[in-house]
C-alpha cells in the first residue's frame, strides 16, 4: 500500500510541476495586466511541438528547446501587442474572450504548421525506470521536477534582484503609481507575456517525452494551470506553484484510487470548490493585493 501511494504521489508531483509553471504564467500576466490569459496552454504546446519537430530534423535538443522557447515568447508578445493591448480598456469578460480567441487561433495555426499527428520527443536521459522505496519513476520525471524547480527559483530571483522584475512588481501593485515614476507599463505587459510564454514553452518541452506533443495538448494543461492559479490565489506566484502541485497530486490520487476516467474531472471539482468556499484561493487575501 505504501509503495502504491508513493507511486501516485511521484506521478502527481511530476505533472503537478507542469501545472505549477502554467499557473505561475497565469499569475505573472494577471499581475501585470489584470488579464486572465487563456492562451497560456498554447505556449506549452508550442514549446513541446517545436522541440519535438526540430529534434526529429536533427537539431540538437538544447538548441531545439531554445528555439521553441524563443518562438513561444515571440507569439506571447504578439498576442499582448495586437490582441490584449488594443482592448486595454475593455471589460474583463471581453479580455477573457479575446484570449480564448487567441488560443483557438494559435491551435489552428499549429495544425496548419504541424498537422494533427502526435510528435514524439525522446527522453533526455534514457527510459530505464528508477526504483525508489518500491515505487518507480521515469528519469524524465526528474527532469520535469528539477526544471520546474530551477525555473521557479529563477523567477523569484528575477523579481527580487533585477530592475525589470521590480518594475513588473511595481506595476502589479499600482499601475498608475508605476507610470508616475517613469515605468513603461506597456513594455512591462509585453515582458510579462514573454516571460509566461517562456515558462510554458520550457514546461512543454520537458514534459513532451512523457505525454507526447500534439496541437491540442495545451487545452487541458492550460485549464489545469488556471485551476492551480485560482486555487493558490490568482496573482499569488507561490500560491500558483503550491496550487499546481496540489492539483497534480489530487489528480493522480483520484485516478489511482477512484478511476482514471475521472482524472480530468478532479481539477474542475477543485476549481468549483474553491470558487464556492475560497473565492480568493488558499493564499489570496484581497483582490487588490499581489505577490
Amino acid at each position: 500500500m505504501f509503495a502504491e501511494l508513493l507511486q501516485y504521489l511521484l506521478s502527481g508531483l511530476t505533472i503537478g510541476a507542469i501545472y505549477a509553471l502554467a499557473g505561475l504564467g497565469f499569475s505573472i500576466v494577471y499581475n501585470a495586466s489584470h488579464v486572465i490569459n487563456f492562451a497560456q496552454g498554447e505556449f506549452i504546446m508550442i514549446g513541446g511541438m517545436a522541440s519535438a519537430t526540430l529534434t526529429a530534423s536533427g537539431v540538437p535538443l538544447p538548441l531545439a528547446i531554445l528555439i521553441g522557447c524563443g518562438g513561444a515568447m515571440l507569439v506571447g508578445v504578439l498576442v499582448a501587442k495586437f490582441a490584449v493591448e488594443r482592448a486595454r480598456n475593455a471589460s474583463t469578460v471581453t479580455l477573457i474572450i479575446i484570449t480564448i480567441g487567441a488560443s483557438i487561433f494559435l491551435r489552428g495555426v499549429a495544425e496548419l504548421v504541424w498537422g494533427k499527428d502526435f510528435k514524439r520527443l525522446d527522453a533526455f536521459s534514457g527510459e530505464t525506470p528508477i526504483q525508489f522505496l518500491g515505487a518507480s519513476m521515469q528519469p524524465q520525471s526528474l527532469w520535469v521536477v528539477g526544471t520546474a524547480a530551477l525555473l521557479i527559483v529563477a523567477i523569484a530571483l528575477f523579481f527580487n534582484r533585477t530592475l525589470t522584475g521590480k518594475a513588473m512588481l511595481a506595476t502589479s501593485h499600482n499601475r498608475l503609481a508605476a507610470q508616475l515614476v517613469g515605468i513603461d507599463v506597456k513594455r512591462v505587459v509585453l515582458a510579462s507575456f514573454a516571460l509566461s510564454a517562456a515558462l510554458g514553452a520550457i514546461g512543454g518541452a520537458v514534459v513532451a517525452p512523457i505525454t507526447f506533443s500534439y496541437t491540442e495538448m495545451g487545452i487541458m494543461l492550460g485549464l489545469k494551470g488556471f485551476t492551480a492559479a485560482v486555487l493558490g490565489g490568482l496573482g499569488h506566484g507561490p500560491g500558483a506553484v503550491a496550487g499546481g502541485l496540489i492539483v497534480g497530486v489530487a489528480e493522480a490520487l483520484g485516478a489511482g484510487y477512484i478511476s482514471s476516467a475521472y482524472k480530468d474531472a478532479v481539477a474542475f471539482v477543485i476549481i468549483l470548490a474553491v470558487l464556492l468556499f475560497l473565492p480568493n484561493g488558499l493564499f489570496g487575501k484581497r483582490g487588490t493585493e499581489r505577490v
